[in-house]
């Protein structure tokens, strides 16, 4: 038999009063869009009879015994035989009857289609207040700012895909966070993002979301996976404000000596953001360099700077302090402050240079000349074998 055009997946755990719905929805939506396709329910381990529901209304069950919604979505990713992948949740909340607005969004052109409950109708009570106002929100909201995509319902369950861009995405969360994860290796790759209005309605059965712990697990997740945030921008303003208060300290003569003990803290703060401004460098460097990330910014800088540039200026903190701490040694009456402040400046010129070497050692031992998996997906078979 030909393979079919979609595959709808349904995720399940214990949702024996509203499967049957869902799949019978299923199967209406992809008559209604006038495509072929299959319904595919994945089972994370139900202890009523959701699985001979689904079975009853025509679905193919797929186990997955590890526990998580990420889990099942990678089940029912490896086991979808469509081009086109349409996911909801097994409550209920999404109609399924309007896939065909998602399939139509794939076919026009876009790798990615999200529902928007937020910009749709939301039937009274079916979403509580906090997460409508404030969790969804602050987390959509989050999203953006980290990677600069333009959504507006970044978690919502009622979502499509190209079956093709799966492997480019290397999917691997098996909790709440799949959803998170999704929408940043799509933008990260550069995919094409579209959204479709839909209507969210009261679940059937009882929420299997925990609000504190799932949303704190997608912040989690958005964190680690923007280093510039994580750790350049906080190392950065560590190692300005510390090494700013410490020559302030070190060069202002009419502090009382209790300012040693503030001098101290100062260069502790600069040494500590030196390096996790590093690791945010390395991080950011790493994921351009092997991951085939996007970052226009520090793609221009590798073409302006070299292993030689880091070198300089990592000579200049070295020779600066070193001058700073000979010369208040020698001043006639030792300053403390002053010689802390040549010190640390001395220390960021050591860090620097080792920094220069690695950050150098992560590019030269990058691909060459491999094009951004957007543009490679869009080579000519021919030409990309």
């Amino acid at each position: 038999m030909a393979e079919p055009e979609v595959s709808v997946l349904i995720p399940c755990l214990n949702e024996e009063q509203a499967i049957d719905g869902v799949i019978r929805d299923a199967f209406e939506g992809l008559r209604r869009a006038g495509v072929s396709g299959e319904v595919l329910v994945i089972d994370n381990g139900s202890e009523d009879r959701s699985v001979e529901v689904a079975e009853e209304a025509g679905a193919t069950v797929v186990h997955e015994p590890r526990r998580g919604y990420g889990s099942a979505y990678l089940a029912g990713l490896d086991a979808a035989q469509g081009r086109y992948v349409v996911m909801a949740d097994g409550d209920g909340t999404y109609d399924l009857r309007e896939l065909g607005d998602f399939v139509n969004r794939l076919r026009n052109g876009a790798d990615l289609v999200l529902g928007t409950r937020l910009k749709g109708d939301i039937e009274p009570g079916a979403m509580p207040w906090s997460h409508r106002y404030i969790g969804n929100p602050i987390l959509t909201g989050m999203l953006r700012l980290l990677f600069g995509r333009v959504v507006s319902d970044a978690h919502c369950g009622l979502r499509a895909l190209k079956r093709q861009a799966v492997p480019e995405l290397g999917l691997s969360a098996t909790g709440m966070e799949f959803a998170s994860e999704m929408v940043i290796k799509a933008a990260k790759q550069g995919l094409e993002i579209d959204e479709v209005e839909i209507a969210y309605r009261t679940r059937v059965g009882e929420s299997k979301l925990n609000s504190f712990r799932d949303a704190w697990r997608h912040v989690r997740f958005m964190l680690v996976y923007s280093p510039t945030f994580l750790f350049a921008i906080p190392g950065g303003l560590m190692c300005v404000a510390g090494l700013g208060a410490l020559t302030w300290l070190g060069l202002d003569n009419s502090l009382p000596e209790s300012a040693t003990g503030w001098a101290i803290a100062s260069a502790v703060v600069a040494l500590l953001g030196a390096q996790v401004l590093q690791l945010g460098l390395f991080a950011r460097t790493f994921a351009v360099a092997h991951l085939r990330e996007k970052d226009e910014t520090l793609e221009r800088l590798w073409q302006r700077l070299r292993l030689e540039h880091g070198l300089a200026a990592s000579a200049g903190f070295f020779i600066t302090g070193a001058g700073v701490a000979i010369y208040s040694y020698f001043n006639g009456t030792p300053d403390p402050r002053l010689g802390l402040l040549g010190m640390t400046l001395l220390a960021l010129g050591v860090q620097g240079v080792f920094g220069s070497f690695f950050l150098s050692v992560l590019g030269r031992s990058a691909p060459r000349h491999r094009p951004h998996r957007k543009a490679e997906r869009e080579l000519d078979p021919v030409e990309r074998a």
